[in-house]
């Protein structure tokens, strides 16, 4: 029973990624990439264009989501009509 219950929380996790975020405050460049719906590659070219500002710790890269959400709620619309 306990087990059913633990995998079950578990299914829900991962048929539901956008939860998986809304806990974190900090992302890693790989889960930045994956919340922009971009490349690790495409990040790292925002980055460097200071599109997006990075935190270094113990040598790793973290992206605050508050900036990315506001990034996104900003950013023009392009394409379409």
């Amino acid at each position: 029973m306990i087990n059913d219950k633990l995998s079950k929380g578990k299914n829900d996790v991962e048929s539901s990624p956008e939860m998986f975020f809304d806990n974190l405050i900090w992302l890693t460049i790989e889960e930045t990439a994956h919340y922009l719906r971009r490349s690790v590659n495409a990040v790292r070219i925002l980055l460097s264009r200071g599109v997006i500002k990075r935190r270094k710790f113990a040598g790793k890269l973290y992206f605050k989501k508050y900036e990315l959400d506001r990034l996104i709620e900003t950013s023009q619309f392009s394409g379409g009509s």
